[in-house]
């Protein structure tokens, strides 16, 4: 069984089904099982800033696909979600993105994992390590609580959820 650490984020109303319709997408999938989801949080945008703001949070599961079939259940869960991509870091329905896969270090055509940049946002280190507090870097070995994006002030607590709860 392969444990993976996913990142969902959303800024297009409304934001929060967004986010709960993805991680039920993930729980429906026979091959995967989610077993635990963090609080959600809300930030600015990062790198095309002329939008709104996100909400973001992270999920671990379990699953027997190797990581490029998760990635395209990920895409799929996007594109069914409405999902267009018409600008860089740009207004998104929803965004999956495959931050940890086992201790893996992949690099492919369509898959960097970790994800590359992982370590420099706040916005995914916060909820991962809400879930997964001594969790370390595959590669280099580093706590991820010890990056400095940890110590961002712009990721702000909007809602606390009840875990796996809310996939009922």
């Amino acid at each position: 069984m392969n444990r993976a650490y996913l990142s969902i984020g959303s800024n297009i109303e409304d934001r929060q089904d967004h986010l709960l319709g993805a991680v039920r997408a993930l729980h429906a999938y026979e091959s995967i099982n989610v077993v635990e989801v963090s609080s959600i949080y809300e930030t600015v945008p990062v790198g095309y800033t002329d939008q709104a703001d996100f909400l973001n949070l992270v999920v671990c599961l379990e699953t027997v696909l190797d990581a490029p079939e998760l990635l395209s259940v990920c895409q799929a869960i996007e594109n069914e979600l409405g999902r267009v991509r018409k600008v860089r870091w740009g207004p998104r329905t929803v965004d999956l993105d495959i931050l940890l896969y086992n201790n893996d270090n992949i690099e492919s055509e369509n898959l960097i994992v970790p994800h590359p940049r992982m370590s420099e946002r706040a916005f995914v280190l916060i909820p991962l390590l809400e879930i997964a507090p001594a969790i370390r870097n595959p590669v280099t070995e580093k706590f991820y609580s010890e990056e400095e994006a940890v110590r961002d002030r712009g990721v702000i607590l909007w809602k606390t959820v009840d875990g796996i709860g809310l996939l009922s």
